[in-house]
């Protein structure tokens, strides 16, 4: 049965909440609602958790007996508010907090919408036997630098699938999941993958929670933004040296070979596995201010396809993953975007402009963290079978531009 993520009920209806046009955020638009005039001055409003980072396409959305499909989240539909027209709902909760986004739904006359009436959204995957078309469900998977950012998108997505999940990291504080009754079980597990014994005690307590290990995303790794050369300030803050090499191929580089070694040893045991090394799109491309990442990352494609030469005869796929521009976390720090401002010569507005900018992705938009850990889900899985020895480019088409 499907799982329904958040439900509301219809309070009131039609241009009396109009003056909330300015503050609401979230609009529910449908193509015919143009054909109601009574309703196009309005706005949708409600409260609770941030349904963006929650919906993707696909969803259903379901308002008194009408149901539809979820065709596109985020605000690139704001933009065409007022060509498709909207229909305005004011639901109970308050304006407290308006949340960020929109939805677009399938074309589909406007249902009869009354006072009373709920609206839900439930989760696509768990319309069709709860997932269990990527066969996941009770196997184990280890997610290194899961407690934020893509590693953290990617351990929902696996406990969303009924997989079991360590969560590795160096964060003293355990990061929080969202869970129900099919969620696969998550252990926490402080690790440092640059030291040997560290990870080999978290493979240890992996082996002694769930009993084997199924899956591996090398995640870890940090980014510290430098020049080879800087003429304005020669081995200065922003240059490279050996202590910035040293501790960002620490991570990016020897981290990822010991985890990989470690549980490599128990999937060999156990009769095969997969594991998935988290690259990024300037391992392939190269990128100004970030030239030791980038070099990182591009030993992180080298090891995917030799592991995979490797590894194949005792049953075990590697697949690396390569993400373009994703949506802003708190990982991008504003010490981090100053250092890399100033490595391009530019200025850290100059900069956030640089990322919202779309004209060298063909898809016109960041990537989401979701889309990210959707693609691991898959590459984990055994629809993904034959799939070895590649890294995926998850960057929305982006070009060197």
């Amino acid at each position: 049965m499907a799982r329904k993520i958040y439900s509301t009920k219809v309070v009131e209806l039609g241009g009396q909440v109009q003056d909330f046009i300015a503050a609401a955020k979230m609009i529910i638009m449908f193509e015919e609602s143009m054909t109601l005039p009574e309703l196009r001055d309005a706005c949708v409003m409600h409260t609770g958790n941030h349904l963006e980072d929650m919906i993707k396409p696909g969803d259903i959305y379901k308002i008194g007996n009408a149901e539809f499909k979820i065709i596109k989240v985020g605000s690139e539909v704001q933009k065409n508010l007022m060509n498709l027209g909207h229909i305005t709902v004011k639901f109970d909760g308050g304006a407290s907090e308006l949340l960020e986004g929109s939805l677009l739904v399938e074309e589909k006359p406007i249902p009869d919408i009354k006072p009373g009436d709920e609206l839900a959204i439930y989760k696509a995957e768990e319309k069709v036997a709860d997932g269990s078309w990527l066969g996941l469900k009770g196997k184990t998977a280890i997610v290194t630098g899961a407690a934020s950012g893509i590693g953290k998108a990617v351990a929902q997505a696996f406990l969303d699938n009924g997989a079991n999940v360590v969560v590795c990291d160096l964060n003293p504080n355990e990061p929080n999941f969202e869970l129900h009754e099919d969620s696969g079980k998550v252990k926490y597990v402080i690790t440092n993958v640059t030291d040997a014994d560290s990870v080999n005690a978290m493979v240890k307590t992996a082996i002694d929670t769930f009993g084997k290990i199924d899956i591996l995303v090398n995640n870890a790794g940090i980014n510290i933004p430098c020049l080879l050369i800087d003429p304005k300030d020669p081995y200065g803050k922003y240059e490279l040296n050996d202590k910035v090499y040293d501790k960002v191929t620490g991570v990016n580089i020897k981290g990822v070979y010991l985890v990989a070694q470690a549980i490599g040893h128990e999937m060999v045991k156990s009769g095969g596995g997969v594991i998935i090394n988290m690259s990024s799109e300037s391992g392939l491309e190269g990128s100004e201010g970030q030239s030791i990442y980038a070099a990182t990352k591009n030993a992180v494609n080298s090891f995917t396809r030799s592991w995979a030469k490797e590894l194949g005869k005792y049953n075990i796929r590697v697949v690396g993953m390569a993400p373009g521009i994703m949506e802003a976390t708190g990982l991008r720090t504003l010490a981090y975007e100053e250092a890399l401002a100033y490595t391009r010569g530019i200025t850290v507005e100059d900069l956030r402009k640089g990322y919202s900018s779309t004209k060298t992705t063909p898809l016109g938009r960041s990537g989401k963290l979701s889309e990210v850990a959707n693609a691991v889900v898959f590459l984990a899985s055994d629809r993904a079978s034959y799939i070895h020895g590649v890294t995926y480019n998850v960057a929305g088409g982006k070009t060197r531009g």
